[in-house]
């Protein structure tokens, strides 16, 4: 990611936090983890870019109210603005079971030296910010983190008029379609893509994004 990036946010995090709650971002989120077949019990799991916790939480609550007992979840993010956010979020809801650390994802050197051989790594909005030209090289570096047949799901800006204003131009975003995303994916050495969608109970959020499931 860059240090324009890094600014952003670091200037603009509860901005951040009402413009995702205003489009009901986390809440969609939360759906697509309560009916996806990909938690189980003992996953190992990985967030890149963790921001204010939308997708932490997402999973985490969805596990948790199917009974499901992770494994592990450790997530990063650049800005410690928003790792300051979700720590006091964490704090307040007394999770203790998620690891936080602060790190760039075209620089994974930087994270614990446990944090490796995942089930399962995701993302939500967090890629749009690295360079267009490093997009495969940071999903070859968390390609890297998962385990052999690992699972890794990235939710991603789709290019289209209302995001090239909202999310493109207001947070300065790259925006991607889905034959970008199939050939920075293919670059990145993933195989068996496929785009899921959202459930039905998130379906607003379709016009919003895609949903990449990819395998390593």
């Amino acid at each position: 990611m860059t240090a324009d990036a890094r600014r952003l946010f670091t200037e603009r995090p509860d901005g951040y936090a009402r413009f995702i709650r205003a489009v009901r971002y986390p809440q969609g989120l939360r759906a697509f983890w309560f009916a996806s077949p990909l938690l189980r019990p003992g996953l190992r799991v990985l967030e890149a870019g963790c921001g204010t916790g939308a997708l932490t939480f997402g999973v985490w609550d969805a596990a948790r109210q199917r009974g499901i007992a992770l494994g592990g979840f450790d997530a990063f993010d650049l800005t410690p603005a928003m790792l300051d956010r979700l720590r006091a979020v964490l704090r307040r809801r007394a999770v203790t079971g998620i690891r936080l650390a602060e790190a760039n994802v075209l620089d994974l050197e930087a994270l614990p030296a446990d944090w490796r051989e995942y089930d399962l790594v995701v993302s939500a909005s967090m890629l749009e910010y690295v360079p267009r030209e490093r997009f495969a090289d940071a999903l070859r570096g968390l390609r890297g983190r998962l385990k052999d047949g690992g699972r890794f799901v990235l939710f991603v800006t789709r290019r289209n008029p209302l995001t090239r204003v909202l999310v493109g131009r207001w947070w300065q975003a790259n925006l991607y379609n889905a034959a970008e995303l199939a050939r920075a994916f293919g670059a990145a050495g993933f195989s068996r893509l496929r785009f899921p969608g959202f459930p039905l109970a998130a379906r607003y959020l379709s016009a919003w994004g895609h949903v990449v499931e990819a395998e390593r």
